[in-house]
């Protein structure tokens, strides 16, 4: 499909800097099948959905990937920024870098150092070798030592989108992250999953909604544009997921007892699809996913989704129109613009009934 049909027109104010307060205060688009639209609120959930639905959440841990040094070679430096989005080996990180034209195989990086101030308590990795996927860093530490290096030297890899109007701060450290967050290794948050409280949480449960957890880590490629005219042409890098043999079986049950699967984000919902079968049966899942999901996509496991507002001409406005149709998602992201909607990360959200939903 040509890429310009996923194409709107999205006026500054409407992202979002920071997140609704309290977090299940933000507002709730849910768009039924055939495109009829209540406004609601996050907290009104549990009225929304029907006892023996089940919620399905990505339990990823953000880290501060973000990392910030100098390049050495031949007592020559250079600054370099960094993102890491894919781990390789325990020593060994794929890595997204503004300036990777400076660097080569060989060359010596100082993270957390600058020409201000060279900070003894910095991380050094050696440059590997780098091609369209970005550039491989191999770090002097290894493992938890590792972890623990870039969670001092590295910063909370905000969107573009917010990290061009304003820096990472103290506050996102909390913000950028779900309070059922567990396993460390995104890059980016699964930002659906924001919107929840403990309270929240609490008052599903007693509503008779189930809450079921699978893991995919987020890579920085969430954030690169579709740069091809047509959606043929992209390609989709790969992220780490797990569904649980416990996780599958009880999944399972829901849909065997007429119970809606609803993802919590777009991350729950390609990891879903990514492990179901044809008849919809979701099987346990430890791999790589690169699933690129665009109209004309038969969706197999998720009945409901949850999401945030997405960016034009996006994987993930793709995703969303492929769910409801293209033609419902540019009336309701219309209706949004129009009425007042947070887009992006820090945004709003909306509950999409699938096209063909029972």
């Amino acid at each position: 499909m040509r890429v310009d049909l996923f194409d709107f027109d999205l006026p500054a104010e409407r992202i979002a800097l920071r997140p609704a307060s309290p977090r299940d205060a933000a507002r709730l688009m849910v768009v039924a099948p055939g495109g009829a639209i209540d406004d609601r609120i996050v907290r009104d959930l549990p009225d929304i959905l029907r006892p023996g639905d089940a919620l399905v959440f990505n339990d990823t841990r953000v880290i501060p990937a973000q990392l910030e040094g100098l390049r050495e070679r031949a007592g020559q430096v250079a600054s370099i920024s960094a993102t890491l989005h894919r781990r390789l080996a325990d020593n060994r990180w794929l890595a997204f870098v503004k300036g990777a034209k400076k660097l080569q195989a060989g060359d010596l990086v100082r993270f957390g150092e600058t020409p201000e101030a060279c900070l003894l308590s910095g991380v050094h990795a050696t440059v590997v070798s780098k091609d369209d996927d970005g550039v491989v860093l191999e770090f002097e530490f290894a493992g938890a030592y590792l972890d623990e290096a870039i969670a001092r030297v590295g910063h909370i890899p905000l969107p573009p989108y917010i990290a061009s109007k304003r820096p990472e701060d103290a506050q996102d450290r909390a913000d950028y992250q779900t309070v059922y967050a567990r396993d460390e290794g995104s890059v980016a948050a699964p930002t659906a999953g924001l919107h929840f409280t403990p309270d929240l949480l609490d008052r599903l449960r007693t509503a008779g909604v189930g809450l079921h957890f699978l893991t995919l880590h987020v890579g920085a490629g969430t954030f690169l544009p579709v740069k091809s005219d047509d959606t043929a042409d992209h390609r989709m890098h790969p992220e780490y997921g797990l569904v649980t043999a416990e996780t599958a079986a009880a999944l399972n049950g829901v849909r065997a007892r007429g119970g809606r699967i609803v993802a919590v984000g777009t991350t729950s919902l390609r990891l879903l699809e990514s492990a179901a079968a044809d008849d919809g049966t979701i099987r346990p899942f430890a791999a790589e996913t690169s699933i690129f999901i665009t109209p004309g996509y038969r969706f197999r496991a998720v009945d409901v989704l949850m999401t945030n507002f997405h960016l034009p001409r996006s994987t993930l406005f793709m995703l969303v129109s492929a769910f409801c149709g293209l033609d419902t998602m540019r009336a309701a992201y219309a209706r949004a613009i129009a009425t007042g909607y947070r887009f992006y990360s820090y945004g709003d959200g909306s509950l999409l009934f699938r096209e063909d939903a029972r």
